[in-house]
């Protein structure tokens, strides 16, 4: 199955920007900017992305889980939570209420402060939203939550360890990656989620269908059914989705059976340090790819 979500791709107009709020707010640091390689390009089906400028983060500059930023168009139609596919990034911080007080006023508009989860006091948690529209969810873990193997932050905001994922029929998807990828199954949870419920005008206290499907490495892929009016993702042709784009997963081996883009291929650059990688698209529409954990 699965293991750790190894890089998050955010589409970004302007990377510069991206770079440097990233590294004020939050205290990313960049450990690779150039040219995206057209090998990278051309793995994802996307060759006319050879060369965009691109930048690879870790947060304090460490690590092995990454933020990979490529420049491309604006994506005027996109507004967070109104699609479907990879909705938020959860990242574990160390105090989620000292990152709330420096956090307000930035421009990492703050969508839903500090609280604790509606299910356990042991996880407290805050959303904001990025430069591009990109939703970041930013997580306290207080102490140990029985059923969950959860990490805890290293930095003041440290890796990325869930990844939200909204689908129109959350059966269909969590069956998707159970006999594609090998996750197993998870129970389904009827939670308060609050910036979906804003997001679609319902009551504060609607309950949500999630499921929080294990990966190893202390990951999960929480996979939200989405209200009925959400949309398919706007993606312009021959270019990244919006905002969150692409979500990769290192895998033991690459698994038969998937349709990808082009065929896998070795690369030396980060995130990939010379491991072979495919990339495909799930059943939102959203891409994923696969890095081998050795060669």
């Amino acid at each position: 199955m699965p293991g750790r979500i190894c890089t998050v791709t955010i589409s970004t107009t302007d990377l510069r920007r991206s770079c440097e709020l990233y590294s004020r707010w939050l205290g990313y640091e960049v450990v690779s900017e150039s040219g995206l390689d057209a090998a990278i390009a051309g793995l994802w089906g996307l060759p006319g992305l050879a060369g965009r400028p691109s930048a690879v983060l870790a947060p304090g500059g460490t690590g092995d889980t990454f933020l990979r930023f490529v420049q491309g168009p604006a994506a005027p139609d996109y507004v967070p939570f109104r699609h479907l596919g990879w909705n938020a990034a959860e990242h574990t911080v160390a105090d989620v209420d000292a990152l709330g007080e420096q956090l307000d006023g930035s421009p990492f508009r703050i969508i839903g402060p500090p609280a604790d989860l509606s299910f356990t006091d042991r996880i407290r948690a805050m959303q904001v939203v990025g430069p591009d529209n990109e939703v970041l969810y930013l997580t306290q873990i207080k102490g140990e939550v029985p059923g969950f193997a959860l990490p805890f932050a290293q930095h003041t905001v440290d890796r990325v360890f869930i990844m939200i994922l909204g689908g129109a029929d959350l059966e269909e998807l969590m069956h998707w990656y159970q006999t594609r990828l090998g996750v197993p199954p998870a129970p389904v949870m009827d939670v308060v989620v609050s910036v979906l419920s804003n997001t679609y005008g319902q009551p504060p206290d609607t309950l949500h269908r999630i499921a929080a499907m294990p990966l190893s490495d202390a990951c999960y892929i929480e996979a939200d059914q989405m209200p009925a009016a959400a949309l398919p993702r706007p993606t312009a042709p021959g270019e990244l989705p919006p905002a969150l784009a692409m979500v990769s997963f290192e895998v033991d081996a690459l698994p038969p059976g998937l349709e990808w883009f082009s065929p896998p291929a070795t690369l030396a650059s980060l995130p990939y340090k010379g491991r072979r990688a495919a990339a495909c698209r799930g059943p939102t529409g959203e891409l994923i790819e696969l890095i081998e954990r050795s060669t």
